[in-house]
Parts: C-alpha cells; sequence; structure tokens
C-alpha cells in the first residue's frame, strides 16, 4: 500500500512539474502581450479540455510531457489576423528568449524550494565527500551469501555476534593495519579485507569460513595487536556477478550520511550551495548520457542495470514509491528536486526542439543582424526553420527512442533502491 501510495505522489510530482513549467511558458508570453492558444499536459489523444478566453486548457492520453502552443512561435506557424498583433515572432528577442527559458527558471525555482524545505524539515546531506574513517561504530554478524546480504529489504540475515566482535574488537577502535597492510580509512581497510576473502581458495578456506590474520587497532590512544577473524562471503561485483570477498561484520561512522541542520536564514545560504552541487552533477550526467545507453539496452536482455543508470518516468515513479515504502521521505523530496533540476538542464540542451534550441535560434538572428548592418543592410527577419526541421526531427527521434528504451528497461529490469 505505501509503495502504491509513493508511485503515485511522485507520478503526480512529476505532473505539477511539467505543468509548471508549461505554466512559466504561458505566464511569460502574456506578460509581454503574446497570445496562448493551448495549454495542455501531455500528448495524444484529447482527455479533456476547456477553452476560456483565447486559450484552450486540457490533458492528453500521454502524461509523459506538456506543451504551451503560443502563437507566432516561429515563422513557419500559421496565424490568423486576428492573432496578428499578438504573434512571438514579431516580439523583440529577450522576450522571446524569456519566454523560451521562463519554464527552465521555474523548474529551478522550484528544485530550490523544495530543498531549502528539506533543509528546513530534515537537514541535507554534506556536498562535499570525506573519506570515512577506519573507525569502528558498532559491531554485527556479516551475511554470507548473496540472498543472506539481500534479506529483510537489504538489511541482511545472519547469526551470532560477528567476526569482529569475536576478534575482540570494540566499537572506538581505528583499525591501522590488516595482514600486514597499513589502513588509512575504511575504503582501504575494506580492499585488504577484500583481498583475503578473494585469495580464500588458495587458502584451501571456503565462503562462510573464517581466515585469521594479524591486525592492528588504536583503542584509547595506544595500539593494540588483535587475531582479526576475517569471514569469506559472496557479494556482487560491479559487473553483477557473484564472487568471493572478506568481511568482519562493523559498521563505520560514515560523516558523508549525517545532515547539515539549518536556522531559516542559514537554510537560504545552504540550500543554494546545496543547489548548486546537484545542478553540477546534473550537467554531468547530462554529457554521460549517451554513453549509458547501450548499457540500458544490456538490462533489457538480462545485462546488469547500474544503479546510477537513466531512468524515465516509469522508473522514477518506482524509485519514489521505494522510498515512500521505506519511510524515506526526505529522499523522495531530494529526488523530486533532482527531476526539476534535470527538466531544467534537459531543456537548456542547445537543440531544437528543445526550449534552449529556440533560444539559440533569437541569439542567431541578433548575430546575423548585427554584421548585417555592418554592412548597412537591413535586419534579416525571422530565421528559416525549414533549415532546421531536419535537426528537429533527428533530435526528435533520437529523444523518442532513448526515452522508449529506458521506460522498457524501467519495467522490465527496474533500478533497485533497497
Amino acid at each position: 500500500m505505501d509503495y502504491a501510495l509513493g508511485v503515485i505522489l511522485f507520478a503526480a510530482g512529476i505532473a505539477v512539474t511539467i505543468a509548471l513549467h508549461e505554466a512559466g511558458h504561458m505566464a511569460a508570453a502574456r506578460a509581454f502581450g503574446m497570445r496562448v492558444r493551448r495549454y495542455f499536459i501531455g500528448f495524444g489523444p484529447t482527455l479533456w479540455s476547456t477553452k476560456k478566453g483565447h486559450t484552450e486548457y486540457g490533458l492528453k492520453a500521454v502524461p509523459f510531457g506538456g506543451f504551451c502552443d503560443i502563437a507566432g512561435m516561429t515563422a513557419l506557424d500559421p496565424y490568423t489576423e486576428d492573432e496578428k498583433p499578438y504573434l512571438m515572432v514579431d516580439r523583440p528577442a529577450w522576450q522571446r528568449i524569456a519566454v523560451m527559458l521562463a519554464g527552465v527558471a521555474v523548474n529551478i525555482v522550484l528544485g530550490i524550494a523544495i530543498i531549502f524545505g528539506v533543509a528546513l524539515t530534515w537537514g541535507l546531506p554534506p556536498t562535499k565527500t570525506v573519506p570515512v574513517p577506519a573507525v569502528v561504530a558498532e559491531t554485527m554478524c556479516a551475511p554470507v551469501t548473496v540472498a543472506d546480504a539481500r534479506a529483510n529489504d537489504g538489511a541482511g540475515s545472519c547469526d551470532g555476534q560477528g567476526p569482529a566482535a569475536d576478534s575482540g574488537l570494540r566499537a572506538g577502535d581505528t583499525v591501522t593495519s590488516v595482514d600486514g597492510t597499513g589502513v588509512t580509512d575504511f575504503s582501504s581497510m575494506a580492499e585488504v579485507l577484500g583481498k583475503i576473502g578473494s585469495d580464500a581458495a588458495s587458502r584451501g578456506v571456503a565462503v562462510g569460513d573464517r581466515v585469521t590474520v594479524p591486525a592492528t587497532v588504536e583503542r584509547d590512544g595506544r595500539p593494540v595487536t588483535v587475531d582479526l577473524q576475517v569471514e569469506v562471503v559472496q557479494r556482487l561485483d560491479e559487473a553483477g556477478r557473484e564472487v568471493s570477498t572478506g568481511a568482519i561484520g562493523v559498521r563505520a561512522d560514515n560523516p558523508n550520511t549525517r545532515l547539515i541542520h539549518y536556522s531559516v536564514p542559514g537554510a537560504v545560504g545552504g540550500s543554494l550551495a546545496y543547489s548548486g552541487h546537484v545542478v553540477a552533477q546534473t550537467a554531468q550526467a547530462l554529457v554521460d548520457l549517451p554513453s549509458r545507453y547501450w548499457p540500458v539496452v544490456e538490462s533489457i536482455f538480462g545485462g546488469q542495470r547500474a544503479e546510477d543508470s537513466p531512468v524515465s518516468v516509469v522508473g522514477a515513479s518506482r524509485a519514489g514509491g521505494e522510498l515512500v515504502e521505506h519511510d524515506q521521505w526526505m529522499a523522495f523530496l531530494l529526488l523530486l528536486a533532482n527531476l526539476n533540476f534535470f527538466l531544467a538542464a534537459f531543456n537548456l540542451v542547445p537543440l531544437p526542439p528543445m526550449d534552449g534550441g529556440h533560444a539559440v535560434v533569437v541569439v542567431y538572428e541578433k548575430i546575423r543582424d548585427w554584421f548585417r548592418r555592418r554592412r548597412g543592410l537591413a535586419p534579416g527577419g525571422p530565421a528559416d526553420y525549414t533549415r532546421l526541421l531536419p535537426v528537429t526531427y533527428v533530435v526528435g527521434a533520437v529523444l523518442l527512442v532513448f526515452g522508449l528504451t529506458v521506460m522498457v528497461a524501467d519495467v522490465v529490469n527496474p533500478v533497485r533502491l533497497f
């Protein structure tokens, strides 16, 4: 029930995000005296519509987008004599660019507003990752098989107090060396333990058995030598294959998971800083998007789906369902904020039919007219969009294929958070 609620809520959040994006275009267009013909959420057959003034509002059958139809958006658009005084193409360049980027601005403001609310309610994760010290925060048992590790919604299933506790490790101990190798942080300790586990076969040790190696820890400011028991366990590597590794059953105190709490004034700066961090990550993800396509295709046919794989609205809604199911409302809202930043960045791509592509055409017109004036020529008028139609069709086709591929992958092999 909670999962279904989360899916519905996140899908609703996506719909609201799209609606507000298009509302940004509509509000800006009207502010500059342009005529908005249609404001629709979705594509395909019309499910419902109503007309108020000169604008038709409605919902369409495929809720994966939306559009705001402004009279005379390009020189190719037909128009009536009644619409002629309100054409977008006849407005100053800065107004046309403002209308094209208004939807992007709405998404950025909405993303920051969501993060601001999270900052005040829960706090925000740190934006800079630091090494996790090899300090034992807690000892516990270690699940042996992959199935054991996945049991209980990822909490794991195992018995006993665990290898670390059996070896005499205590909370607060700082591990400084394992099997003769110096340890500087939790990652380097895990690397040494992994090698011990992967070499288990050569040591004549089976999965589920333990290997005892010398280790040193710092306890109360003094070095202490322990006989560390390392349990040989199975885990999945990055390619999704089962491999043997070593585990001792400890939890680290990870400073990267500690939330930063804010006052109301502090939340303003904190939200802007965190939003900048998300924008940088989003931009990098957008650059990497083409290289991630083929792994998505492979996942449809049984390949391992990467945790950072691109997802469609279907996958994002499923992720929202999982987060609500596990009572992760803060992560739910941050995911929705991420979606707004991604939508903003995606629409800034300087290719038609994206908003950024239309804005670039207007900039081109201004640069072209500047050169024409220097040559004593009159302005060249609106750009000839017929020359851009092949680019528009190709980009549209690529986006359609990519979107459908990711959507299929989200159904047959979804990204799972838990």
